[in-house]
């Protein structure tokens, strides 16, 4: 990976804010960070020795606040702190890496202003914070403005060419506007994540509900499939913002984008086992997936509307399987973050 990271356009992030595993991940050739409200949650449940007397300490310094307050402070502060990390890298690159992702709260999804204002708010905790917004239709509106107002964008809850396509070309929108007004945006680092692995799962339970007769072997390839044409697509539109390939379920999530001007975002623990296997490095985003690959994926519905740039309308994004499933899972985090602080305020008896 370390290879990799120093001889290809290919940028390495971590997919966590937890500082120990970031520094590892710098050692690798990591240039950036990505987050979620899972991961979060899983950050300050993992360290609650670190993170209890924190949070008791932001409550004590806001006795008004309640739970949810309280845990999205903390959040903010990782965030900070790591974004500490990265600062050097992205100094040294000008603003394209060493960027820091922070993501909207999950309960402002149907809410273009609140998200477009968070995310600015964001925006302002570190000068190499990137901030998550999800890619639907809101979601959408939200990120043409946010960019228009200077944040540079992670978009995120992107399963689809549709869904990564509009998000880019709502970042673009945003960014031509913020030139026409003397804007310098040189320094601005927007990325579009696919999160590839979440992919593969989808379909794995689409061909199980509906019991398809497909080549297993192919549902390891859709992510890699659908991230590939999205990567031709901006590549070919010329869309400023670099696509993101994140949830990491296999190792072709990263070996077959190698050599792409792109950003994958590896799980730490995918990170130790590349860097641990002697692969030789070789360039293969540019190497189309087999045949027999994307014809088996093809007798599958959803992998049609996931993989053609027209395959769903915009107001059809937020109800596609992964969406809604990814959408639910970000909330119950939201829901657990502030049960976790809940029993650190207030004991059970």
């Amino acid at each position: 990976m370390l290879e990799a990271a120093r001889t290809t356009p290919t940028a390495l992030w971590n997919d966590s804010s937890d500082l120990s595993e970031l520094k590892q991940s710098i050692a690798f050739g990591g240039v950036g960070a990505t987050c979620n409200p899972v991961i979060a949650y899983s950050t300050i449940k993992k360290h609650l020795d670190v993170w209890r007397p924190r949070i008791e300490a932001i409550a004590a310094a806001n006795p008004t606040w309640g739970e949810s307050q309280i845990g999205w402070q903390a959040v903010r502060d990782m965030s900070v702190e790591a974004a500490a990390l990265l600062k050097p890298i992205f100094d040294e690159h000008n603003g394209r890496n060493g960027r820091l992702s922070v993501q909207t709260d999950p309960r402002f999804h149907r809410d273009a202003k609140a998200l477009a204002d968070q995310a600015v708010e964001f925006h302002g905790l570190a000068d190499n914070i990137v901030v998550k917004i999800p890619a639907t239709k809101v979601g959408i509106e939200a990120i043409e403005d946010a960019t228009y107002r200077g944040v540079s964008i992670n978009v995120t809850v992107s399963f689809s060419v549709p869904q990564a396509v509009q998000a880019g070309e709502a970042i673009e929108r945003g960014l031509v506007r913020r030139e026409a007004e003397g804007h310098d945006v040189s320094r601005m680092g927007p990325v579009v994540t696919l999160m590839v692995g979440r992919i593969d799962d989808w379909l794995k339970h689409v061909v199980a509900r509906d019991k398809l007769f497909v080549d297993p072997s192919a549902l390891e390839w859709a992510g890699v499939a659908a991230i590939k044409r999205a990567y031709e697509v901006f590549q070919a539109r010329g869309l400023r913002s670099r696509v993101l390939s994140a949830a990491f379920r296999n190792v072709l999530q990263w070996s077959e984008l190698i050599g792409g001007d792109l950003v994958v975002s590896p799980p730490f623990k995918w990170q130790e086992i590349i860097n641990a296997s002697g692969y030789d490095v070789v360039e293969k985003i540019n190497e189309p997936v087999h045949e027999h690959y994307l014809e088996e994926l093809n007798r599958i519905p959803d992998f049609r509307k996931l993989y053609e740039v027209d395959g769903m309308t915009i107001e059809e994004f937020e109800d596609f399987g992964p969406t809604r499933k990814t959408l639910r899972q970000f909330l119950e985090a939201d829901a657990d973050l502030d049960a976790l602080v809940r029993d650190i305020l207030i004991p059970a008896p």
